[in-house]
């Protein structure tokens, strides 16, 4: 029924079945096109929600206290391997955090079409931007030379490996697409899962664990504090490319096959066995507290989530965490699956404290 406005001597007329078209009409892809980027009415509530949720999250490298980094680094009180683990994590994540923010800005944002995903997305640009400064803010802070950075980046073969991994997913996006077709359909549910749940959900926490683990024994606390909230960051932005490939599938069902979702756990495979090389590589010797054993077991049981998170046959089903106290830290708990309900609980990273042993 049209709304009809009158405001003196002049009528508006509203066309409701006309506005509702239009909003039945948005669409992950190929959906209504606008000049305008208008949110409302809401059809992906759930993206709304988490930029909300994002941008309550909000923290800036610079409020993080450094100088117990800086005088631990300097001093000798630090083994050799505990200062390869933070050089291999300020190498490897110093430009990883840009790759990723460069697929969701120049390959993911530009092919979705409701504005309240594009709205969100650019919110998780934005937290890949802070991630990528944090690593700057490290390195000036321990005065690292950043050409020993650029290096570790590209010439560490477990790290150049890993990157090519997930670019190789972004560069088939990056051209004119017909997103009509089912097989550039699947290319974008590809991408949106391999950076969503293979990178930022799994491989990424190899090292976040490691670090976290040196900062539960006092070691690196500021850094610590800022992989923390880093991770309460990335909470949300598995959930956000989580929801997204789901939400495309839904829309487009001829994506999902029985040969796609077994090339997504292959997909998955092979993202787990490049993060256990990397994890060797950080830990080529034990250190107190610290074995490749353990994190290579705890690999297996993040990616086994992921893929419970997407409805997936899991790789490893019973694996167990051999690090409950990270399995805290890094809200595992907290990340539901998909068919069971969205992600509810979260907490301002502003109010989180790296604290005692009690706490992690």
């Amino acid at each position: 029924m049209d709304k009809v406005f009158k405001i003196g001597n002049r009528e508006f007329v509203l066309d409701q079945d006309k506005a509702e078209a239009a909003y039945q009409a948005k669409r992950v892809i190929n959906g209504y096109k606008s000049m305008a980027f208008n949110l409302l009415p809401l059809k992906y509530q759930w993206a709304y929600d988490l930029y909300r949720t994002m941008k309550a999250n909000h923290w800036e490298p610079e409020d993080i206290q450094m100088q117990k980094d800086i005088e631990q680094w300097r001093s000798n009180d630090i083994t050799q391997n505990e200062r390869w683990i933070i050089m291999m994590g300020i190498g490897y994540f110093s430009a990883a955090e840009g790759i990723v923010g460069d697929n969701i800005q120049h390959v993911v944002r530009e092919l979705v079409t409701a504005p309240e995903l594009k709205l969100v997305l650019g919110r998780h640009a934005h937290e890949e931007n802070i991630h990528a400064d944090s690593l700057l803010y490290m390195i000036s802070s321990l005065g690292i030379n950043p050409h020993e950075c650029e290096a570790l980046f590209e010439q560490i073969p477990s790290i150049v490996k890993k990157n090519e991994f997930v670019t190789r997913t972004s560069h088939s996006l990056r051209r004119d697409l017909d997103l009509t077709t089912v097989e550039n359909q699947r290319l974008l549910a590809k991408n949106c899962f391999v950076f969503g749940q293979c990178m930022e959900g799994t491989q990424f926490y190899g090292l976040f664990g490691m670090i976290l683990s040196l900062a539960r024994q006092q070691k690196f606390v500021g850094i610590g504090q800022m992989f923390q909230y880093t991770l309460r960051d990335e909470s949300n932005h598995i959930e956000v490319f989580r929801n997204l490939f789901m939400d495309l599938i839904e829309e487009n069902p001829d994506i999902w096959t029985p040969e796609f979702r077994q090339e997504l756990v292959d997909t998955m495979r092979e993202a787990v066995a490049l993060e256990k090389e990397f994890i060797r590589d950080c830990l080529p010797v034990a250190t107190v507290g610290l074995s490749s054993e353990e994190f290579e077991q705890y690999i297996d049981f993040v990616a086994d989530k992921r893929l419970d998170g997407c409805g997936l046959p899991l790789l490893n089903p019973g694996v167990k965490n051999p690090l409950p106290w990270l399995a805290e830290q890094q809200d595992i708990k907290r990340e539901t699956n998909f068919f069971e309900g969205r992600v509810t609980e979260y907490q301002k990273a502003s109010s989180l404290l790296l604290g005692s042993d009690d706490d992690l």
